[in-house]
C-alpha cells in the first residue's frame, strides 16, 4: 500500500470512527430522554439536554472532516460514495440529537411520569424507534444493506401504527372538551419518536446507497377521488390520473351516495378517447379512520363533499376541486372541457407530489 492509499484508509477509518461514536452518543440521549420521560425524573432530562452540546460539537468535526477528505483525496466512486453518505448521515443524527432534547425538555414541562395506557404506547413506540435507529447505525457502520432493508421495513410498521396513536389521542381531547396541555405535550413527545423513526430510515436507506450504489425507491402516493355518487367526476379523474401517471400514484375513487351505474355520457365520451370503462363502477365511500388514512391525498369533487369525511386522519391531506361540473347534455366540447380540466389539476397536483417526475 503506497503512503497516499494508507494516508486515505486511516483518514476515513477516522471519519468512521466519529460516525460511530456519534451515533452511539444519540442512541444514548435517546434512551436518557425516555428514561426521565418514564420516571418523571428531572434530572436526568436537563442531563440529556445539555449533552446534545457535545453531539453539535462532533457533527461540526464530522464535516470539517469529511470536506478536508474530499480537498485532499479528491474521491470517486465508492470513497466518493461514502463520504457524501457521512455527510448527510451526520445531518441526521444531529437532527434525532435534537428529537431526543425535545422528549426530555417535554418531560420537563409534564413534571410527572406518565401512566396507563399512555405510558404503554410510549414504551412501546420508543422502544421501536430505539430498535430501528440501532439497526440503521449498525448497518451503515458495518456496510451491510441487507440488515439496512429489515430497518426499512420496520420503519413502516411504525408508520401504520402511529395513525392509531394520534387518532386515540386527538379523540381523548375531544371527549374532555379540548386538547389539554398534557395531551399537547404527548402529542408532541410522539411525533418526536416518529421523527426518530422516520430518519433512521433514511439512514438506513443510505447504508443501502453507500454499499450498492441503489438510490431510494420513490414514493407511491394513494389518492382517493371523493364526489357525490361516483358515477362521474371520480371514475373520470381516476381513470385520467391512472393513464397519465400509472407508476407515481394508485388511484381510486368513491361517491357518498353512489349511483347505480355510470353517467351515459361520461362512460361514452371516455370509451371514445381509449378509455378501459368496462370495470368501472359506482363505489362506495368507506368513511372509516382505518380506510381513509391508507390515503395520501383525498380530493373532494364537490364543494360540500369533504363534509362527508367527519375527520381527516392525522396524516392525510385534503383538496377540493370546485371547478369541475358534470355538462348537462352530451355536447362533447363541454366534456372536452370537464376532461382537460381535470386533467390539469390532475397534472398539478402529482407535480406537487413528485416534482418533475410528475410532469
Amino acid at each position: 500500500m503506497s503512503h497516499l492509499e494508507e494516508r486515505l484508509e486511516n483518514d476515513l477509518n477516522e471519519i468512521r470512527d466519529h460516525i460511530a461514536n456519534m451515533g452511539s452518543s444519540v442512541e444514548q440521549a435517546l434512551k436518557g430522554a425516555f428514561r426521565a420521560l418514564h420516571d418523571g425524573n428531572e434530572k436526568l432530562a436537563f442531563t440529556t439536554i445539555l449533552s446534545d452540546l457535545p453531539i453539535n460539537r462532533l457533527m461540526r468535526k464530522i464535516d470539517q472532516l469529511c470536506h478536508t477528505f474530499i480537498a485532499v483525496h479528491l474521491p470517486s466512486a465508492g470513497h466518493l460514495r461514502l463520504i457524501s453518505s457521512v455527510i448527510r448521515v451526520n445531518i441526521i443524527l444531529e437532527r434525532i440529537g435534537d428529537y431526543a432534547v425535545t422528549i426530555a425538555r417535554e418531560a420537563v414541562q409534564l413534571g410527572e411520569a406518565p401512566d396507563g395506557r399512555i405510558l404503554k404506547e410510549l414504551e412501546h413506540i420508543s422502544a421501536e424507534s430505539i430498535s430501528i435507529l440501532s439497526e440503521s447505525i449498525s448497518a451503515f457502520n458495518s456496510s451491510n444493506a441487507e440488515r439496512a432493508r429489515d430497518a426499512i421495513a420496520m420503519a413502516g410498521k411504525i408508520e401504520r401504527e402511529m395513525d392509531g396513536i394520534y387518532a386515540e389521542l386527538l379523540d381523548s381531547a375531544e371527549s374532555n372538551g379540548g386538547c389539554s396541555r398534557d395531551t399537547m405535550i404527548y402529542l408532541i413527545i410522539f411525533t418526536q419518536l416518529k421523527r426518530v423513526a422516520d430518519q433512521a430510515k433514511n439512514l438506513a436507506e443510505l447504508a443501502v446507497f453507500t454499499e450498492t450504489g441503489e438510490t431510494k425507491t420513490p414514493k407511491v402516493y394513494r389518492i382517493l377521488f371523493l364526489d357525490e355518487d361516483n358515477s362521474c367526476l371520480g371514475p373520470m379523474a381516476e381513470m385520467i390520473a391512472g393513464k397519465i401517471y400509472p407508476g407515481i400514484g394508485e388511484y381510486t375513487s368513491a361517491g357518498v351516495h353512489p349511483a347505480d351505474n355510470l353517467n351515459a355520457n361520461m362512460t361514452a365520451f371516455m370509451q371514445e378517447h381509449g378509455f378501459n370503462v368496462s370495470a368501472m363502477a359506482p363505489r362506495e365511500l368507506d368513511s372509516s379512520r382505518e380506510s381513509l388514512a391508507k390515503y395520501h391525498v383525498i380530493v373532494g369533487l364537490h364543494k360540500k363533499v369533504l363534509k362527508a369525511v367527519v375527520k381527516i386522519p392525522f396524516r392525510t391531506s385534503a383538496l377540493n376541486w370546485k371547478d369541475v361540473k358534470i355538462p348537462k347534455s352530451d355536447d362533447p366540447e363541454d366534456w372536452e372541457i370537464l376532461h382537460k380540466t381535470l386533467a390539469l389539476h390532475v397534472r398539478e397536483l402529482m407535480t406537487m407530489l413528485r416534482g418533475d417526475e410528475g410532469i
